[in-house]
């Protein structure tokens, strides 16, 4: 009888349509992690859960630029219930709760937004993010807190440097024009080249870094975020290397038949003819 109780309080909590959706969601949440909820959400940890709360980020950014809405609306649930998930975790060992999270970023908002919940002025974006650093490194006080310092470790090392630049630019660090930039990039290419002739491998994995970090200062620098600009490179050299793998095919050969000029020619083969499709739809644009 107990169990049959137990079901049917279940089945109750996920029918219960009148619930306000977030309560609906932390309800099913608590049941699924209660003593006869499932063995799988009842085993996992704030550690066994970090893999998947990146991924669900993956899957938000995937659906934002699969311009589907309903896909976006289903992988924002999914990124909601782990924080939902993690909060629960917490909750059952006293540390908070997802009240205690919502209330925390909501005094954050506010606290951070003095131009619209006080009497700040500003004229621009670019006020609201600097007011924002100058509240950021206040809130904590006799703490001396770095303008690069609290970005997340684990972040891709592409964004994590466009994210520190920033940082440093906000408070005048930054290039005044372009050229210098350029020149930066020409002198850490020249010293790429350097460590190679030295032979010293420590030496030349330090300056290729020095050497990404100068093209991600190139890209920030005219406005693009550098991850989107190398995805967007990678996304098309797949796209022509399959073409590559596509033509071989229907030539009845292998890819380890052909040497490198005859790869070399499919795929500037296929290059132009992109340049070509594309300059067709310009001219075929109003």
């Amino acid at each position: 009888m107990p169990s049959l109780i137990r079901a049917k309080t279940a089945r109750s909590i996920v029918n219960d349509a009148a619930k306000k959706p977030i309560d609906r969601l932390l309800e099913i949440m608590r049941t699924l992690r209660a003593e006869n909820g499932c063995p799988w959400d009842r085993e996992q940890s704030l550690q066994s859960l970090k893999q998947y709360l990146v991924e669900e980020c993956y899957e938000v950014l995937d659906a934002i630029d699969s311009n589907d809405r309903s896909k976006l609306a289903e992988e924002l649930g999914d990124l909601l219930l782990q924080i939902v998930f993690q909060s629960q975790i917490c909750a059952e060992e006293g540390s908070f709760t997802f009240d205690d999270v919502a209330r925390l970023i909501s005094e954050k908002l506010v606290r951070r937004h003095p131009h619209v919940f006080g009497d700040v002025k500003v004229s621009g974006s670019a006020d609201v993010l600097k007011n924002w650093d100058q509240i950021k490194r206040t809130e904590k006080e006799g703490e001396l807190r770095s303008v690069v310092a609290g970005i997340p470790k684990h972040l891709p090392a592409l964004h994590k440097a466009q994210q520190v630049q920033k940082r440093a630019a906000r408070v005048g660090f930054d290039w005044e024009a372009v050229h210098q930039v350029i020149d930066k990039l020409e002198e850490e290419t020249a010293e790429v080249k350097e460590a190679l002739a030295s032979g010293q491998t420590e030496k030349v994995r330090e300056e290729i870094g020095d050497l990404l970090f100068a093209v991600v200062n190139l890209s920030r620098f005219l406005g693009h975020d550098a991850e989107e600009v190398l995805n967007g490179t990678i996304a098309k050299f797949v796209r022509r290397f399959q073409g590559i793998e596509q033509r071989i095919h229907e030539q009845g050969r292998k890819m380890t038949d052909c040497n490198l000029a005859d790869l070399d020619a499919i795929w500037d083969d296929i290059k132009a003819s992109e340049v070509r499709q594309n300059q067709k739809s310009d001219q075929a644009s109003p």
